[in-house]
């Protein structure tokens, strides 16, 4: 089985903060909007860094959509930042009527997703999400794994015409996909190859499943293991591929 390296415990959130920033440095079109929430969204560099491309709405996210969606007619790419819980129920109709519908390009940044933020309780979480996301036409769906695959996401999106709705945590987990990966929406990665079952993992739990192969390994059952960071558009070829082949595939 192939080995992966933890390099050390890091914040997906912080993955897309960076990211961010290196965008303001290098897309002048680039802005970014946030609920009052800069400092758990990491996007405090880009605000100190470019104050004019930076908006502070407060705690008004159906107005933050509204405001990115009209940005988006003067050639800006905004990126909205809140928690997933008020990115996605708390806006949906705007984000229905003002983005999807109208094929708006705005990225749509999402920490404190799932379960992550439990100390929060049940006001904060949410598990919906993606299925209200992945149903509206036109949308991208990605939920990274690590540090290194939000920041290179975060990047990556921002030549995606379209919009997207980016999925990651709080809490601190294996940062294990290489720095200078290439992000390819829609592209699922092949992380380890096997013959008895097929394993497909998302977000946080891309690690746990490499660690239920190791395992299995163990016990002399091969398992494949494929990273689903774009659940919209799904690449169904990388599944079916693998699933035609162990003839048992789990989800995680």
């Amino acid at each position: 089985m192939k080995k992966y390296t933890n390099t050390g415990n890091k914040d997906t959130r912080s993955g897309f903060g960076d990211g961010l920033t290196e965008l303001g440095k290098t897309n002048p079109n680039v802005v970014a909007l946030c609920a009052d929430l800069t400092g758990s969204l990491k996007m405090g560099d880009f605000e100190k860094n470019h104050p004019e491309r930076f908006f502070q709405v407060g705690i008004a996210e159906a107005n933050m959509m509204g405001i990115a969606a009209g940005m988006t007619i003067g050639g800006k790419i905004p990126f909205t930042g809140t928690f997933a819980n008020f990115s996605t129920g708390r806006v949906y109709d705007q984000i229905r009527q003002s983005i999807a519908y109208s094929d708006k390009n705005v990225k749509i940044c999402a920490s404190h997703a799932g379960l992550t933020l439990g100390e929060d309780g049940a006001t904060h979480q949410i598990l919906e999400d993606i299925g209200l996301m992945k149903m509206l036409p036109g949308m991208t769906v990605i939920n990274t794994c690590d540090y290194n695959q939000t920041k290179a996401a975060t990047i990556t999106i921002a030549e995606h015409h379209g919009p997207v709705y980016l999925r990651f945590g709080r809490p601190k987990v294996a940062n294990f996909t290489p720095e200078d990966q290439k992000f390819e929406i829609g592209k699922a990665n092949m992380l380890n190859e096997g013959t008895d079952v097929t394993i497909i993992a998302t977000g946080h739990l891309v690690w746990e499943a490499l660690q239920a192969a190791e395992q299995l390994e163990e016990k002399g059952i091969s398992a494949e293991v494929i990273d689903i960071h774009t659940i919209k558009p799904l690449d169904e070829e990388a599944i079916l591929t693998s699933v035609k082949k162990t003839k048992c595939v789990v989800t995680a």
